[in-house]
């Protein structure tokens, strides 16, 4: 009786330890964090946007990009304007890098520091990156996606169509997005994709600006609610006066998603950090540091 006691309360000790480790587990897992990532300052023209120069703050518009780390993996949200291995950096100072594009339009951008080496700063790296997703496939959001080629890609079909049409004239920049057409994939069909199966990390559909644009919320425990915009609007100021770009693949859709959006945002209570937006971009906190 004795011995059978014994190995009674050894066994209710080893319960017990095992309960305090998964409890020590689970408060030390990490929690979610935002890193916001700067792809530097392009020059932009607001008329291409119906606003008139003297309506916006500025003219210029920032390349925003952001790395979001989960308990159960990492998101690499857009991937810049001009590939790292374009240009060499200079200690911090600003390089200026034009561009051609695909249809003989000039583009300048200004940056100061590469994207692997930020984030680098955070103690990450592109090729340990579990996913990969793309607000959409314009020059200016997918310039570094090769660097995560290992990861997988989440996509809607018109957007990876969009980078890989068939048949396929030659792209632009081949060079920043070309091994993303062997990478491991998985098609977006529904309007809302929650990538880490939580509710903290959600891809929403927002067509209009091309066929299968998308927004990022994020639920973060701190900061609270946050919807990474795209392109669904490029300045601040397109929003307040409510103004349509030019060359929106359809802007009826562009308008219903904007609507709907306004909806979730004030039902949630969620803000909006416009990509683009010079300003606010430029207020807020850049890796190493984080929200959560």
């Amino acid at each position: 009786m004795q011995m059978g006691n014994r190995h009674g309360r050894v066994a209710a000790l080893v319960a017990v330890f095992a309960t305090i480790t998964i409890v020590a587990g689970a408060q030390t897992a990490p929690p979610i964090r935002l890193y916001v990532l700067d792809g530097g300052v392009l020059e932009s023209d607001p008329g291409r946007y119906r606003l008139k120069p003297n309506e916006v703050v500025t003219s210029q518009l920032s390349i925003g990009m952001y790395l979001v780390v989960h308990p159960r993996g990492t998101l690499m949200w857009d991937a810049g304007a001009v590939p790292d291995n374009w240009w060499v950096p200079d200690g911090g100072r600003p390089v200026v890098r034009q561009l051609v594009l695909s249809n003989g339009q000039d583009r300048q951008v200004t940056l100061r520091n590469t994207l692997t080496a930020q984030l680098a700063a955070a103690g990450h790296k592109p090729e340990n990156t579990t996913y990969l997703a793309l607000s959409h496939y314009h020059w200016d959001h997918v310039a570094n996606a090769n660097s995560f080629a290992r990861a997988t890609w989440l996509v809607r079909q018109s957007e990876r169509d969009g980078l890989f049409p068939n048949p396929q004239p030659q792209p632009p920049y081949p060079s920043g997005y070309a091994y993303l057409q062997n990478s491991k994939t998985t098609l977006i069909t529904a309007d809302e994709h929650d990538v880490f199966g939580d509710g903290t990390v959600v891809i929403k559909s927002t067509p209009g600006h091309t066929p299968g644009h998308q927004v990022l919320y994020l639920k973060l425990p701190r900061t609270g609610g946050v919807v990474l915009s795209g392109d669904l609007y490029h300045y601040p100021e397109e929003r307040s006066l409510n103004r349509l770009p030019t060359t929106e693949f359809n802007e009826q859709q562009t308008a219903r998603s904007r609507a709907d959006l306004e909806a979730f945002l004030k039902k949630t209570g969620a803000q909006l950090w416009i990509q683009h937006d010079l300003t606010a971009h430029a207020k807020l906190k850049k890796s190493p540091e984080f929200y959560d």
